[in-house]
């Protein structure tokens, strides 16, 4: 069994739960939905920061180019 939290929602978040809830979904049905869509989209963006650096990083470019020559002396044909 999971803990149960309680908070109190400011007016921006009381109208986006009340948007979340207008269909009939459980107010806790709606919160632990949005808890693990924000969780995703923050792990999404670290992923694209990560993405981002990495494709700006000459060292890492060339590495990564580097290991796409070694590979290709691999290939059958």
């Amino acid at each position: 069994m999971s803990d149960t939290i309680t908070f109190r929602p400011d007016k921006d978040a009381a109208q986006a739960l009340a948007v979340l809830t207008r269909d009939g979904t459980p107010v806790s049905t709606a919160v632990r939905a949005a808890l693990i869509d924000a969780a995703r989209e923050r792990a999404r963006s670290a992923l694209r920061a990560e993405a981002k650096a990495l494709a700006n990083d000459p060292q890492d470019r060339a590495e990564a180019a580097q290991v796409l020559r070694d590979m290709e002396t691999l290939r059958a044909w």
